[in-house]
């Protein structure tokens, strides 16, 4: 197995990983308001704002631990490619796709990114800014979840371009 899978592999691991951190900062973070926080934050009592983030970091770090465990039970190749080759693989996932060349790739899939892209420039949110520590939380959320997504993407392209190559004549197979 050369390095470019086993990054691959830890690629799929990654957006896993990062749901577990995500949701424990979150959790520790409800902790830390139940314990250290007095005042109201944006209108809401520390308490409840406490017991609301303590089980919502808990389900995201469970999604993670649930996430990597069956991409661990997933059979055959995974993504390639380090984060700067996924980075420069994206203008030709996106050309790919367009041309329909690549029809891995769902069209859902691309709607859910746009309206990802939407939902965190949009000044409409879940959870509004001026919410301390949990405000952010949502966007946070959705970026976390757009980049590993695309990452994923691009990864399983350039699995999908390895493959699809005629290595004898260099080109594209039919």
């Amino acid at each position: 197995m050369d390095s470019s899978e086993t990054t691959g592999t830890r690629g799929k691991a990654g957006g896993a990983a990062l749901m577990v951190v995500f949701g424990s900062l979150i959790s520790l973070s409800g902790l830390a308001v139940l314990l250290l926080r007095t005042a109201d934050i944006g209108g809401l009592s520390p308490s409840l704002v406490g017991w609301v983030m303590i089980p919502l970091g808990l389900v995201f770090a469970g999604l993670g631990v649930l996430r990597n465990r069956r991409k661990r039970a997933q059979k055959g190749p995974g993504p390639v490619g380090n984060p700067i080759q996924r980075l420069k693989a994206l203008p030709r996932l996106w050309k790919a796709w367009r041309g329909g060349q690549y029809p891995e790739l769902p069209r859902s899939q691309v709607l859910l990114w746009v309206v990802s892209l939407v939902y965190l420039v949009s000044p409409i949110d879940v959870l509004p800014e001026f919410l301390p520590i949990i405000g952010v939380t949502d966007d946070a959320g959705v970026l976390v979840w757009l980049l590993s997504s695309v990452s994923i993407a691009s990864g399983s392209y350039l699995r999908w371009e390895k493959d699809h190559r005629d290595p004898v004549r260099g080109i594209e197979s039919p």
